[in-house]
C-alpha cells in the first residue's frame, strides 16, 4: 500500500485521538467507556443527514443530562435546539464571526430560558465544564456537509453533538505539499462553501504530518499557530516526525484543553476597522496565563516574572490571565489590577481590554480615584498606571485575592513607587510581565517579581528565537549607515556619562540632555549632516520600503531635531507623506505649539492613517513617543539617529518585526552607530538576545552559495538560448514534480535573500543569473488554486521589478494563438505529436488556472495533474498520454460551454451591487442600490477610452469612487474601495 494523506495522516489522527487504527482489516480495539476521551464513529453512524450540522440526537441527551429542568420536561430540549438552529442559520445574515459570537455564549453556559417555576429564568447547559466526563466526544471523517455545494473535511470533533473542530490533513510524501494547504481548504473554501460548519467552531487545525498549526475562524492563514509542548527539546521535536505531531495534537485537542480555550482563551474583540474578529490563544499566552492561574490558586508562591518577546502577544496574555482570574469560583471575585508606566501604554492595553469587551474593567483617571477603588474593596479589573500608587497609605486592602500584573516589570517598579506598591497592598500576588530579558545585575527586579524556584528566575520565558521559530514575530536585520555621520564614541560616552537611565527619557527630557551637551547638539542637528542623512533615507525608502508597500519610522535625536528631519524630508515627499508625533511643553513658544502639537484625538487618526496600506502617510518622524507599546504591522523600517540602549532600545527596534502580509523581516537602518558594537547595546545575560539583530553583511556572504546551489538543478543547461526555446528547456530539465520541488525550495530561500540585500550592489554581479532563475519559476509555477502554497510563494516586489524591466520573452505568451477547438483537438488524437500536445498541455493549465474557482475546472485540473503524474512515473506510454489529453480537452470545452451559457453578462452596476451584498455589514447602508447608482453615475462621468492605462485617470477614477463612498461614511472601508476599483476597472 502506497501512503497517502488518507492512510498516513488521517487516519493517523483518528488513531492518536481515539485508538481506532483504520488501516487495519483486523477488528478495531474495543471503544473505551464514555469519558475524557474521544470516541470513534463512522460517518454513517451519525444520526443526521448532509445538510444537519448538529448531531441533535445526542445533543438533546445532553440537554437532558445537565440540565435538571429540562430533565423533568424533556421537549423543553426541542426549544433550545430550535434556538440554536436559528444561530446556524443567522450566519447569512450576520456573517461568521457573529454567529459564532453568539453560538459561544450558549456553549459557554451564559445563556438562560424561562424553564423553572413560575417561568423564571435558568442557565442552560450544553457543556458541562465541572466535571468533563459528563460530557460525550466524538471523532468522525470524512464528514459530507451540503450547503452551497458539497464539501468534505477530513477530521470533524463534536462534544455532545456539537462540532467544534474540523481538521484537514495532506499527503507527507509531496515536497511542496504542507499544513498551509490544508489550512487554505479550511479558510478560503469550506469556511466559505459550507459557513454553518463553523458557527460552533472552537478552532481548526491543519497537518501535512510535520507541521500541525491551528488557528480560529476567519484567521488569516499567516496568523495560524503551532502548538508546543512545554519542555520539549525543539531539535528533537522536528526528527520525530509522525509521533511529534502526535504528541501535539493529542495535547492541543485533549478535551480539558479545548474547553479550557472556548471557556477561557476565546476573545470576539473589534479591529481598527472596526470589524468584529475571533481570537484566540497562541501557545505562549495559554501557557503563560495559566501559569499565572495555578500560582495564585495554589497560594503558596507570591509572585512571578514573565518574559514573552516583544510583540508575541503580552497584552492579550494578560487580558486572557485576567479573565480566567476572575471567572474562577474557588478565587471568591478576586480584585485583578494590570499596572503600566507610561500613558501610551496605558492607553494600549485599555484599548485591548475594552474592544474585547471584558467585562467588570475599570480605569483609574487619578490617584485619588484609584485610592477610593482599593479602599471600597472594589472586585474588578483595574487598569492603572504605577505612579498613581504614589503616597498610598500601607496596608490600603490587605484581601490575599488581589493579583497585580505588572506591564513592563523595570525601571520605575524597582523605586519608591514599587515599594508603596507592595505596602499599600501586603497580601497581593505580584506578577511582572516584559517584553525585554531583565539584566541579572538587576537585583530589584528579580527581588521584586522573580521567585526562586523558578528556573532562571522566571515563572515563564517565551524567546526571541521561540518567537521566529514560531512566525509569533519576524527577524530583525540592521544596516549600518553612512560612517562619516556616525557619532565619536568618546563624545558620546562624555554626554552621556550623567544619564546612566537615559532609556527611560521622554520628548522633554531628551531636549534637556541636548541642552547639557551643546556640542553633542551641535554635531546631531548640524544641516549638513541632517541634509546627507535624508537623502539617503529618500534614496533607501524608494527603492527598498515603498515598492514592497511597506512603512517607515524616523527616530531623532530631540523633538527640534524632529521638525529638522521633517522640513528636510518634505523637500523629497508630498508634505503629507510624514507626520511628527512629538509633545510640547507649557514653556514652548505659541508658534511651536500651534505647528507641532499633536492631541490624543489626532494622533489616533495619525496612527490610523499610518497603519493604513494605501494612504498618503509613509512616515513617522518621533523621539521618545511610539517607541513603546505602539503596534503598526505595516512598519517594516525604522531609520535610527539616536543614542538608546537596553530595554527601551530592544522595545523600539521590535516595532518593527509584528507579522504583515509579504512582511518577511524588520529593518533597522542605523545613522547614530548604535549597533557599532551590539552586544554591548543590549547590555543582558541572555546570549540568545545578542543573536536578535542579524547584519546584512551575514547575508552578502551567503548570496554566492545560495545562487550557485538553485542554478545547479540545471546543470550544463545553456542559458543563452532566449525565448521560449530556453525556456523550455529549463522547464524540461525540471520535469517531475520532485524536481520542481527541490528548485522551488532553494529559490524560495534564495528570492528571500534578493529581496533583503536589494539594492546592494553586490547584486549586480548576479543579476543575469537571478533574472533567468526567476523566469523559470515563475514560467513552472503552479496554478493558484494548486496544493503546495507554502513553497510556490508569490515573487516579491524587486524580483518582479526585475523581470519586468528591459526583458522581453514575448515568445512565452505564443500559446494564446493555440486555438482550442474540437477539430484541433481530434487532429492531435488521431496524429500524436509530442510538441502539439505539450502546448495542449499547457493551454489547458491557463484554462484550469482562469477558471479556479469552479468545482468543474478544479476536478479537471486534478485529473490532468493525476495524468501527467501517470506519464512522469512511465505508467502509460506517450501516446496513452496524448489521446488521454485529449479527452480532458474535450471535457474542458464542453464545461465552458455549459459555463458560458449558465452565466450571462454581468452589466457595471449588477456586478458592484453583487459586491456590495457580499461584504455588507451592519454598518452599510440598507440603500445599496442607491450607492451603486451614485458611483455608476459618478464613474461613467470622468472615465474615457483607456483611462486604466493612464495614471491620470486611474487618479481621477479612484477619486471619484472615494467621493462617492465619503457620502455613504463607507470611505474607510479599504477592503470594499479595492474590491469596488477592481469591479470598475472590468466592467467600465
Amino acid at each position: 500500500m502506497s501512503f497517502n494523506e488518507l492512510n498516513s495522516v488521517e487516519h493517523y489522527i483518528i488513531h492518536q485521538l481515539s485508538n481506532v487504527n483504520l488501516n487495519s482489516s483486523l477488528v478495531t480495539e474495543p471503544e473505551a467507556n464514555y469519558g475524557n476521551k474521544w470516541i470513534y464513529k463512522d460517518p454513517s453512524e451519525l444520526e443526521r443527514g448532509v445538510n444537519e450540522l448538529l448531531l441533535e440526537t445526542e445533543l438533546k441527551d445532553a440537554l437532558i443530562r445537565l440540565n435538571p429542568e429540562i430533565g423533568v420536561r424533556n421537549e423543553l430540549a426541542d426549544e433550545v435546539i430550535y434556538k440554536l438552529r436559528a444561530i446556524l442559520l443567522s450566519v447569512n445574515q450576520v456573517g461568521l464571526v457573529k454567529a459564532n459570537e453568539e453560538f459561544f455564549k450558549w456553549m459557554q453556559g451564559e445563556k438562560t430560558m424561562p424553564f423553572s417555576e413560575n417561568n423564571r429564568h435558568v442557565q442552560v447547559r450544553l457543556i458541562d465544564f465541572e466535571k468533563l466526563d459528563n460530557n460525550h466526544y466524538w471523532v468522525t471523517n470524512q464528514f459530507r456537509v451540503h450547503y452551497r455545494e458539497t464539501k468534505i473535511p477530513d477530521i470533524v470533533l463534536f462534544i455532545n453533538g456539537i462540532p467544534v473542530v474540523v481538521g484537514e490533513a495532506k499527503t507527507p510524501i509531496r515536497p511542496s505539499v504542507s499544513w498551509l494547504d490544508g489550512a487554505h481548504e479550511i479558510h478560503a473554501v469550506y469556511e466559505d462553501a459550507i459557513p454553518q460548519l463553523f458557527v460552533t467552531n472552537i478552532l481548526s487545525f491543519a497537518t501535512e504530518g510535520k507541521t500541525l498549526k491551528y488557528g480560529g475562524i476567519r484567521t488569516p492563514l499567516e496568523f495560524w499557530s503551532p502548538w508546543r509542548i512545554e519542555g520539549d527539546d525543539d531539535a528533537l521535536a522536528r526528527r520525530l516526525g509522525l509521533a511529534e505531531i502526535g504528541k501535539e495534537l493529542s495535547d492541543l485537542m485533549s478535551p480539558v484543553r479545548l474547553l479550557d480555550i472556548l471557556q477561557n482563551f476565546s476573545l470576539f474583540t473589534t479591529n481598527k476597522k472596526k470589524q468584529r474578529i475571533k481570537i484566540i490563544c497562541r501557545f505562549q499566552q495559554y501557557e503563560g496565563a495559566n501559569k499565572i492561574v495555578d500560582r495564585v490558586v495554589e497560594g503558596r508562591i507570591k509572585k512571578g516574572l514573565i518574559w514573552h518577546f516583544q510583540g508575541s502577544g503580552k497584552s492579550l496574555l494578560m487580558v486572557f490571565a485576567a479573565q480566567k482570574l476572575r471567572k474562577l469560583a474557588a478565587l471568591k471575585s478576586p480584585t485583578v489590577i494590570v499596572l503600566v508606566d507610561r500613558i501610551d501604554l496605558d492607553t494600549q492595553i485599555t484599548g485591548t481590554f475594552n474592544a474585547a469587551d471584558i467585562s467588570n474593567v475599570v480605569t483609574t483617571e487619578s490617584i485619588s480615584e484609584l485610592k477610593t477603588l482599593l479602599e471600597r474593596d472594589t472586585r474588578k479589573i483595574i487598569i492603572s498606571m504605577i505612579h498613581k500608587f504614589r503616597d498610598a497609605k500601607p496596608d490600603m486592602n490587605t484581601r490575599d485575592n488581589i493579583i497585580v500584573l505588572v506591564d513592563e516589570a523595570h525601571r520605575t517598579q524597582e523605586g519608591d513607587l514599587g515599594r508603596q506598591m507592595r505596602a499599600a497592598l501586603p497580601n497581593a500576588f505580584l506578577f511582572g510581565l516584559t517584553g525585554t530579558p531583565v539584566n541579572k545585575a538587576d537585583k530589584n527586579t528579580f527581588w521584586a517579581f522573580g521567585s526562586s524556584e523558578d528556573e532562571g528566575g522566571y515563572l515563564s520565558r517565551y524567546t526571541f528565537q521561540d518567537s521566529i521559530r514560531d512566525n509569533a514575530t519576524l527577524p530583525l536585520h540592521f544596516e549600518p549607515r553612512l560612517v562619516d555621520v556616525h557619532v565619536d564614541k568618546e563624545t558620546i560616552d562624555q554626554a552621556f556619562q550623567d544619564f546612566k537611565e537615559e532609556s527611560a527619557l521622554s520628548d522633554e527630557e531628551a531636549d534637556a540632555l541636548n541642552r547639557k551637551s551643546a556640542k553633542m547638539a551641535a554635531f546631531l542637528k548640524s544641516p549638513e549632516r541632517v541634509a546627507k542623512i535624508v537623502e539617503d533615507i529618500a534614496k533607501h525608502f524608494n527603492e527598498k520600503v515603498g515598492p514592497q508597500g511597506y512603512k517607515a519610522m524616523i527616530v531623532c535625536p530631540d523633538r527640534y531635531a524632529c521638525v529638522q528631519y521633517k522640513e528636510e524630508l518634505d523637500r523629497y515627499f508630498p508634505i503629507a507623506a510624514s507626520k511628527v508625533v512629538i509633545s510640547t511643553t507649557a514653556n514652548d513658544s505659541y508658534e511651536f505649539k500651534q505647528k507641532w502639537a499633536v492631541d490624543k484625538s489626532q494622533q489616533e487618526k495619525i496612527l490610523d492613517d499610518f497603519n493604513a496600506p494605501l494612504t498618503e502617510l509613509k512616515f513617522l518622524i518621533v523621539t521618545a513617543k511610539l517607541l513603546t507599546g505602539f503596534d503598526a504591522p505595516i512598519l517594516q523600517t525604522m531609520y535610527l539617529d539616536k543614542s538608546i540602549k537596553d530595554h527601551t532600545l530592544l522595545q523600539a527596534i521590535c516595532r518593527t518585526n509584528r507579522l504583515f502580509p509579504g512582511k518577511t523581516f524588520g529593518r533597522i537602518v542605523d545613522y547614530f552607530g548604535v549597533f557599532d558594537d551590539a552586544a554591548k547595546a543590549l547590555e543582558f545575560d541572555e546570549e540568545g538576545v545578542k543573536k536578535i539583530i542579524s547584519n546584512l553583511s551575514e547575508l552578502r556572504n551567503v548570496l554566492p552559495k545560495a545562487i550557485e546551489k538553485t542554478l545547479m538543478h540545471f546543470g550544463d543547461l545553456d542559458r543563452t538560448i532566449t525565448g521560449f526555446d530556453g525556456l523550455e528547456a529549463a522547464q524540461n530539465v525540471i520535469n517531475t514534480d520532485e524536481k520542481k520541488d527541490a528548485f522551488a525550495k532553494d529559490f524560495k530561500y534564495l528570492a528571500n535573500l534578493w529581496e533583503s540585500l536589494s539594492p546592494d550592489q553586490i547584486l549586480n554581479d548576479y543579476q543575469v543569473d537571478y533574472k533567468w532563475l526567476s523566469q523559470v519559476f515563475e514560467s513552472v509555477r503552479p496554478a493558484s488554486n494548486h496544493i503546495g502554497k507554502l513553497l510556490w510563494f508569490s515573487l516579491g516586489a524587486q524580483t518582479t521589478k526585475l523581470i519586468h524591466e528591459n526583458i522581453h520573452v514575448g515568445e512565452i505568451h505564443q500559446l494564446d494563438e493555440f486555438v482550442l477547438d474540437a477539430d484541433v483537438i481530434e487532429d492531435i488524437f488521431n496524429n500524436p505529436d509530442p510538441k502539439a500536445a505539450k502546448d495542449l498541455e499547457k493551454i489547458l493549465i491557463k484554462r484550469f488556472k482562469k477558471r479556479g474557482g469552479d468545482p468543474r475546472f478544479k476536478k479537471l485540473s486534478e485529473l490532468l495533474e493525476a495524468l501527467r503524474d501517470r506519464a512522469e512515473r512511465g505508467l502509460i506510454t506517450s501516446i496513452e498520454f496524448v489521446k488521454e489529453l485529449c479527452k480532458l480537452a474535450k471535457e474542458t470545452l464542453q464545461a465552458e460551454k455549459e459555463l458560458a451559457l449558465a452565466i450571462p453578462e454581468k452589466t457595471p452596476q449588477a456586478a458592484l451591487t453583487e459586491l456590495f451584498l457580499e461584504l455588507k455589514t451592519d454598518q452599510t447602508p440598507a440603500v445599496v442600490e442607491r450607492i451603486v447608482n451614485d458611483i455608476d453615475s459618478i464613474v461613467r462621468l470622468v472615465r474615457f477610452p483607456g483611462w486604466q492605462k493612464t495614471a491620470s485617470g486611474e487618479r481621477e477614477v479612484q477619486k471619484s469612487l472615494r467621493q462617492a463612498l465619503l457620502k455613504y461614511k463607507l470611505h474607510k472601508e479599504q477592503v470594499l474601495f479595492d474590491r469596488a476599483y477592481a469591479y470598475i476597472k472590468e466592467y467600465y
